[in-house]
């Protein structure tokens, strides 16, 4: 099921949800390059800080003074420089990005896939902006009738906002699996498995109209994190085990009903074109008691579960 968008199941589950606070800080771009040339920059750094340090020893080799111990320290600062350039460089695949802090203040989010290079006193945080799936456990609720069931789902998300995944929550793998199963589990008390009236949407009959309102009130329930839910579905879905048999007797009985009714409906659809017909091309004359007569047998022969015994009549239509 694709992304939702507000609906009348939307007001009603968000109506069951306490209100998040609002996001203290929302994702942004962070300043960033590109990481070639100052990859380049440091290793002429390095190589320029060898060369003076042995440029140093060989001066000091030949001329002991102050001109080889500046050459070695000047050296020895560039290396410095050079490896703290290049600490600002990262390495970013794509469907990754990177959380950059400077002493613990947020400065922006990178999410060019590439070298790329940042400020090299800040911290940068990994974090996966893949679709995820998320399969809950297989969960025992009561259904709105009280009829205990199982049922488990799966759920596919992605982080949208890094800010609010890194910030706003504690763990956002942990929170989205909790609001998951909080989800579910609310779901499954609010409809019955199987509808006994007419109109009634039951957990196994509208599956589709199910995982919608499951999907909105999930994006409801982890929209503070940064989360977007792309789709949810039932993965399992059955009766528990103490009252499964009982339940099967039940939809068995039901099938039974079902398909009596579709027989005597047609039964009698075809008893009445039968006299209709019979009265209207005059092949013969029946007075009402034989009328009813007829009715009954037809209404047996065509009801009943067994084949029918014919029983031949040699004498008259009232013998």
């Amino acid at each position: 099921m694709s992304d939702t968008t507000s609906t009348d199941g939307d007001i009603t589950n968000k109506a069951d949800i306490p209100p998040l606070p609002e996001p203290r800080v929302r994702e942004r771009p962070a300043r960033n390059v590109s990481g070639g040339l100052a990859l380049l920059g440091g290793l002429a750094g390095l190589a320029g800080g060898v060369g003076l340090i042995f440029a140093g020893a060989a001066v000091a080799a030949e001329h002991k003074g102050a001109w080889s111990t500046s050459l070695i320290v000047s050296g020895i600062v560039v290396i410095i420089a050079a490896l703290l350039t290049m600490g600002g460089l990262n390495t970013i695949a794509p469907g990754e990005a990177r959380v950059v802090q400077l002493f613990g203040r947020y400065r922006g989010t990178i999410r060019t896939d590439g070298l790329r290079w940042v400020n090299p006193l800040t911290s940068r945080e990994k974090i996966s902006t893949r679709v995820r799936n998320h399969e809950t456990a297989v969960l025992k609720v009561n259904d709105a009738y009280g009829n205990p069931i199982e049922l488990a789902a799966v759920v596919v998300w992605k982080v949208e906002d890094t800010a609010q995944a890194m910030f706003e929550v504690d763990d956002f793998l942990e929170f989205v699996a909790t609001q998951t199963e909080a989800a579910v589990r609310h779901i499954a008390i609010e409809y019955p498995y199987d509808a006994h009236e007419e109109g009634v949407l039951s957990l196994s009959g509208n599956a589709e109209e199910i995982t919608e309102k499951l999907a909105v009130e999930l994006h409801a329930r982890v929209e503070a994190a940064g989360v977007r839910i792309i789709e949810s579905r039932f993965t399992h879905l059955a009766y528990a085990p103490e009252i499964a048999s009982a339940m099967l007797q039940r939809q068995q009985a039901g099938a039974v009903v079902a398909a009596r009714r579709e027989i005597v409906e047609g039964a009698v659809g075809m008893v009445e074109a039968a006299l209709a017909r019979i009265t209207e091309e005059e092949i013969v004359v029946l007075d009402e008691e034989r009328k009813a007569a007829m009715v009954s047998n037809l209404m047996v022969v065509l009801c009943g579960d067994r084949s029918p015994q014919p029983v031949l009549n040699t004498g008259t239509l009232y013998q």
